[in-house]
């Protein structure tokens, strides 16, 4: 059985991405924090990796976690797109006219905002974590509250939705990395998919002549994102996901892409994730 660690409680949306990739067997470590998350994915005694949101198609990128990748020796050995559907759960036995609480993580209720402004006399009560609060209700077998979460937490904690999908944007979705140590994680076969980070120098088209190299290389640039470096005022570097279709196309992407760089690093090549609806 592998063991993962992931950001949240049990019933997260991070565990329902870990258990759509891995198995339903896995094994989860709950993490207060993305840090927490890759400092015991590095671990070899105590996980097999771990489970990191990078990005979401309606707040975008998660430029934290970025540089917790970069800080990090992790490599990404796969992905995992998960939409986000969030569910108005209560014990057994409450009706909706019997709510006056709504607890949740505040980007939950502001995901549900449109929902929940149908009923101005519930107190909306922000919370660390989805799952969480589905678990705090559950515990205290609220008779007047409800919870906002996945239909994980609700499953796992005995709770019934009496309201799926109330999320206002319907397409909402979440990138998760599966990261790995070096030693683990390997190249898959299938292989179409990779994630590096580069720098150029500050002449004049510097990035042009990236962007150039993996046009001419038959890559699909499905990503670049800046970021900024924390040592070097007003310089950044620069993440990119690319796509081939073959191991070949890549490495010769690569090594015309060292040319004109000054430094570039691989965090992992793998196979293009799939989305679980």
């Amino acid at each position: 059985m592998q063991k993962v660690s992931i950001q949240g409680y049990k019933g997260s949306f991070h565990q329902i991405a870990a258990e759509n990739y891995l198995g339903k067997d896995v094994e989860v470590i709950p993490c207060a924090t993305f840090s927490e998350v890759i400092k015991i994915a590095a671990n070899a005694k105590k996980s097999d990796g771990g489970f990191m949101a990078i990005e979401n198609s309606i707040a975008g990128s998660i430029l934290p976690n970025y540089a917790l990748l970069q800080k990090s020796n992790l490599k990404i050995a796969g992905e995992i797109y998960l939409h986000i559907n969030q569910n108005l759960m209560v014990n057994p036995g409450v009706k909706p006219e019997d709510i006056r609480e709504v607890h949740s993580h505040p980007m939950a209720l502001l995901q549900c905002i449109e929902y929940l402004e149908k009923h101005p006399h519930w107190k909306l009560v922000e919370t660390e974590d989805t799952a969480l609060s589905a678990k705090y209700i559950h515990q205290h077998n609220h008779k007047h509250a409800a919870a906002i979460a996945g239909k994980l937490a609700a499953e796992l904690f005995g709770l019934k939705i009496i309201a799926p999908k109330i999320q206002t944007n319907k397409n909402n979705y979440t990138r998760f990395l599966f990261l790995q140590r070096q030693d683990v994680a390997g190249t898959a076969g299938d292989a179409n998919k990779a994630s590096v980070s580069f720098q150029t120098d500050h002449s004049k088209g510097a990035l042009v002549k990236v962007l150039a190299k993996i046009s001419e290389a038959s890559i699909n640039l499905s990503k670049l994102q800046s970021m900024p470096i924390p040592t070097e005022e007003w310089q950044y570097r620069f993440h990119a996901d690319m796509e081939f279709g073959s191991l070949n196309e890549f490495e010769n992407a690569i090594n015309e892409m060292k040319k004109v760089t000054c430094e570039l690093r691989i965090f992992g090549v793998y196979k293009k994730g799939e989305t679980v609806l």
